[in-house]
């Protein structure tokens, strides 16, 4: 552990270094967020979280039974026109803290029973994140730490997080460019998502490969996820496709259906697609593609995802004080199941 705490404060200076100006993220705003300027992420120099709490639906390996200790960054430099946590990602809801608050929050959240530590969008405040893992593992924090990340990101700060991420927990959104580019504002996100992948799953089997304990909990690995959007199934294809060629057995796939419209059902002007649901029969296109590509470990969700309560109440709980036995609500709706696990396919 000793090692891992210097590496990790080596980490925390170099990426400290690029925060002002702005260099985190393929944005590279060059913001001097550190004199008050924000970024195209939205955020300055403070630190600001919207919830942290036990969270029962992640994948099973991430999640179990205990919950994941989830901490929910505010901000994002993704700008997806369809996200379900808009409030805080683009509304940048949430409330600043220390440095040193976020550390005894991943105390207290290891004190209830969290099988991990789950930093939800938290590059643009990768130096504080870094630091405070340091801190907080010096200080007897003992569980994972999972990265939940859309994978926009740079490689070399895939590579500087190496030291402190244990799983990863990576999206891989879009096949088309033209696609990331209409609904994220991110037309280079296809290749330097898979880039990004590519240094999680080195740097995991650099430590051993992927490692799962006696509990079916996830204590080393890369679980990437992909949301499959209404009227866009062969662009899910072709993303599956990508994975498979790249990273074959190497990584787990979350293959999820819980995209919830965040318009009328109108949609878009120039996605009106997005106004309804995913089909069940859009839905089973893409899992049996992933089937067929011969995927080991992979996860889906059941029906009912589609519902407002899938998404956590950002609602400051665990911000100022430990979460109290009754605030970490179980959201409703269905965690991702396993190929083979009950209640599969």
């Amino acid at each position: 552990m000793e090692g891992a705490v210097a590496s990790t404060g080596d980490a925390t200076r170099r990426l400290r270094a690029a925060m002002s100006p702005c260099a985190l993220c393929p944005r590279l705003c060059g913001a001097r967020r550190l004199d008050g300027q924000r970024g195209v992420c939205g955020a300055d120099g403070t630190l600001r979280i919207a919830r942290a709490a036990l969270h029962y639906w992640e994948e099973p390996p991430i999640s179990g039974e205990e919950g994941s200790g989830a901490i929910f960054f505010s901000h994002c430099s993704l700008k997806c026109r369809f996200c379900q946590n808009g409030s805080i990602s683009a509304g940048g809801f949430g409330k600043a803290i220390s440095e040193d608050r976020l550390w005894h929050i991943m105390l207290e959240l290891q004190a209830q029973g969290a099988n991990n530590i789950n930093l939800v969008t938290a590059t643009h405040y990768a130096p504080q994140a870094a630091d405070a893992v340091r801190r907080a593992r010096a200080e007897g924090l003992r569980i994972p730490i999972v990265y939940n990340t859309s994978s926009y990101e740079l490689p070399w700060v895939v590579d500087e997080l190496a030291g402190v991420v244990d799983v990863w927990l990576p999206d891989d959104k879009y096949a088309s460019a033209d696609l990331a580019r209409r609904l994220s504002r991110a037309g280079d996100y296809p290749s330097l998502a898979l880039a990004a992948i590519e240094r999680m799953v080195a740097s995991v089997e650099a430590r051993g490969g992927r490692l799962v304990d006696e509990r079916g909990i996830m204590r080393r690995g890369v679980i990437v996820r992909h949301l499959v959007l209404p009227g866009h199934v062969a662009d899910s294809l072709r993303v599956l496709d990508g994975l498979w060629a790249r990273f074959g057995n190497r990584i787990d796939v979350s293959v999820m259906n819980q995209y919830t419209p965040q318009c009328g059902p109108e949609g878009l002007p120039d996605a009106p697609e997005l106004g309804r649901a995913l089909s069940d029969e859009e839905y089973e296109l893409v899992l049996d593609h992933a089937d067929d590509l011969g995927f080991e470990n992979m996860w889906w969700q059941q029906g009912g995802t589609v519902s407002e309560s899938f998404v956590p109440a950002f609602d400051m709980t665990g911000v100022d004080a430990p979460a109290t036995a009754a605030s970490p609500a179980r959201e409703t709706g269905d965690a991702p199941v396993a190929d083979g696990d009950e209640g599969g396919r």
